[in-house]
């Protein structure tokens, strides 16, 4: 059987990295498959268990120059993959002790050594010292290049640096030779620490979940681990704590900061009933609360595995780069081979000029600034979006989104509070108001709906009958069998379709939708009572549409809900509408929407899945289903509306920010390239030219990050 292993790798800091890593595993006999993530730092191989082939796996990582940590292998079939290695990941060590700044380190120290004797010396001797200084510094550059060049790839930025400096040696420019492999270690420690810089956003959240946890154990409490902790078991949460599952309250009712999860900066009052998440931290009173979802399955392991998931979600533009820079390295070497020799061929120029020349068009050619200019962005985007719980699937969501034109809003759960309240229910047969009350409670009582929640509540305290089986009919209502007779809830529409509706009540009914009310009828044979209900929009429904108004996008509601409660609510929030949709219609209403430009689709139900699936950009909004969570391309974790302006804000922001850095990147490299041919510019220039637009690119995306904090504090 399939074993999938799974490893941390150090030093895996861009996707030419994990395109490298990727590259030379998959030629290695007997392994299925590879994943890479550069941005979370793992990889997983699917093998038959073979311990040469595990050994190989480790060996190629190792002699490619990055450092692994090995994680528990797992059977393929399971889905437990929670990311949580990557985010429980121990602190890293300051930068002077790892790889790259010893390296730094020690090439700084032998250059400074080698300037300070090098006047003390005989002249014949003086070169010595920094060639000793650039031979020492290369070595390890000379072991990636030569490992990456056995696994079938030469083209590389360490053989291209190899290349430049033994050159550079050859030709007798001793000291640039020290100074550019000095620069290139110092470049390769920016870069690092800047693409850190973006993780640690992510890391953060797997340091939010508590490691005990205060369980129920009959009268008493006992600590346990958190991980341990299994759905149905009951913890104790104590003022100042943070909880550490995603579970409901059953006991207490105080404020909970759940800024550390969705970014929302003001404490929420959470009392019996609500959901809370792991993570956040309980600020008033003791809390009991059933824990709802496992370790593995809470909601920060469920953004850390979304964030993995958006490695594999690549941007149009980041494969156009991809596939351009597979043929842009061959073809800098080649132009560098005719620099360095034509001249002197055909021209008789000295060959020491043109040669350096060469070498100058190698160190400037190297694409690394380019390769990183999307994903750097993106990852930046990925960790901005999740402090504030705005979760993205990968960077092709994020080019999708920026490109919006139309955004569709579910009615219920999304533009408007999602719990609606009963305010009427008129009786149509010999039965009283809790009779009828009674049994539509017994009929919605497993339902998830905002309308069956309603009226669940409004039931509270009375006896319900036993349910013997029961059916929920998407789009259309409830039927449920109770003493044998066969009952259903529905709209006045179905309802009529049923034939159990009389004309005569269409007065009533369009009464109670004139004040904006949603209508149930409960009917068996005959129509036996009305039950109004009103769901109040959101406080700030009216400035996200108002907002997206703005960013010059036209918002439709699309909705189950008649016509006349549709259009109370759209009046006032200033939207258009479509109403009475049946999931297959609001399908249908997305794929004509989708004709004008792309869609993006805003909801948090079952119902909406279809159209989340189908819309251009598909959003689950606040606490949605986990069809919706997993259908959709992206999630708002926090109730607010104005989530939905924010993620295109930061969608748009991120492909700015990509344009800015291949505009940077390529600029960079074009002026450069002409002056190295040109001799105005040198290897040293060069090569702080290719390190410089490197971090540049990486600090520019890195700006995406203060979105994050600025709006958190909004």
């Amino acid at each position: 059987m399939l074993e999938r292993y799974e490893w941390l790798v150090s030093g895996m800091d861009c996707q030419a990295c994990g395109a490298k890593v990727q590259g030379a595993l998959e030629r290695i006999s007997g392994i299925q498959h590879v994943e890479v993530f550069p941005f979370t730092q793992k990889l997983r191989v699917s093998l038959n268990p073979n311990p040469h082939v595990i050994e190989m796996v480790k060996q190629t990582v190792t002699d490619l120059g990055y450092t692994l940590t090995s994680t528990a292998p797992e059977n393929v079939s399971t889905e437990t993959v929670t990311g949580d290695d990557f985010s429980q990941k121990k602190a890293k060590s300051p930068w002077y002790k790892g790889e790259k700044g010893r390296l730094v380190a020690t090439t700084g120290i032998l250059l400074a050594i080698a300037w300070s004797v090098v006047s003390l010396l005989p002249e014949y001797f003086r070169d010595w010292p920094f060639a000793a200084a650039c031979l020492i510094g290369l070595l390890p550059v000379v072991r990636k290049a030569w490992a990456a060049l056995w696994v079938g790839q030469p083209f590389t930025i360490e053989a291209l640096m190899t290349i430049a400096a033994v050159g550079a040696l050859a030709i007798g420019a001793v000291q640039e030779a020290a100074l550019v492999v000095f620069l290139f270690s110092v470049g390769e420690l920016l870069e690092g620490l800047a693409v850190d810089h973006a993780r640690n956003g992510i890391r953060a959240l797997g340091k939010l979940i508590p490691t005990t946890a205060l369980l129920e154990v009959g009268e008493t409490t006992q600590e346990v681990p958190a991980s341990q902790l299994v759905p149905g078991e009951v913890i104790r949460v104590r003022p100042g704590d943070r909880i550490a599952a995603d579970g409901t309250i059953l006991s207490g009712t105080g404020g909970v900061d759940e800024s550390p999860v969705t970014g929302e900066s003001v404490p929420v009052t959470r009392g019996p009933g609500d959901a809370v998440f792991a993570g956040a931290i309980n600020t008033e009173v003791s809390l009991r609360v059933q824990v709802a979802r496992a370790a593995a399955d809470n909601t920060i392991a469920r953004i850390i595995r979304l964030v993995e998931q958006a490695e594999e979600s690549r941007a149009p533009t980041e494969r156009f780069i991809d596939r351009f820079s597979r043929w842009y390295m061959p073809s800098i070497v080649g132009l560098s081979v005719i620099v360095a020799i034509v001249p002197p061929l055909l021209l008789a120029q000295a060959w020491p000029v043109w040669i350096y020349r060469g070498l100058s068009l190698l160190l400037i050619g190297c694409p690394c600034a380019l390769v990183i200019s999307v994903p750097a962005a993106v990852a930046s985007a990925l960790s901005a979006g999740a402090r504030r719980g705005l979760l993205l699937k990968g960077g092709a969501v994020i080019e999708a989104t920026a490109k919006i034109k139309t955004v569709a809003l579910d009615k219920t759960g999304t533009l408007t509070m999602g719990h609606p309240d009963v305010t009427d229910v008129i009786t149509l047969a010999d039965m009283s108001e809790n009779e009828c009350l009674s049994v539509a409670a017994a009929i919605e009582n497993t339902s998830s709906h905002p309308l069956a929640k309603a009226i669940v509540r409004k039931a509270s305290g009375l006896v319900l009958p036993n349910v013997e089986s029961g059916q929920a009919i998407p789009g259309k209502g409830v039927t449920a069998t109770i003493e044998g007779q066969l009952y259903t809830i529905a709209s006045p529409r179905h309802a009529a379709q049923d034939g159990v509706l009389p004309p005569s009540s269409a007065p009533q009914v369009h009464a109670l939708e004139e004040e904006g009310k949603t209508v149930a009828v409960l009917y068996a044979e005959r129509a036996l009572a009305f039950i109004a209900l009103r769901d109040e929009p959101r406080a700030d429904a009216g400035a996200a549409i108002r907002e997206l108004r703005l960013l010059g996008l036209t918002s439709i509601i699309l909705t189950g809900d008649n016509k006349r409660t549709a259009a109370a609510i759209a009046a006032s929030l200033g939207a258009d509408f479509e109403a009475e949709l049946l999931p297959e219609q609001k399908l249908a209403a997305i794929q004509k929407l989708s004709t004008k430009g792309p869609i993006m689709m805003v909801g948090d139900g079952i119902n909406d899945a279809p159209a989340l699936k189908q819309a251009s950009v598909g959003v689950a909004i606040g606490s949605g289903t986990d069809v919706a969570l997993e259908t959709a391309d992206a999630a708002i974790l926090r109730d607010r509306v104005t989530d939905v302006p924010d993620l295109v804000r930061l969608a748009r922001a991120t492909m700015r920010n990509i344009r800015q850095n291949v505009s940077l990147a390529l600029g960079l490299k074009a002026a450069f390239l002409v002056t190295s041919i040109l001799g105005i510019t040198g290897l040293w220039l060069a090569i702080m030219a290719d390190t410089g637009a490197t971090v540049l690119v990486t600090l520019n995306a890195l700006r995406l990050l203060r979105m994050g904090r600025q709006s958190a504090s909004t």
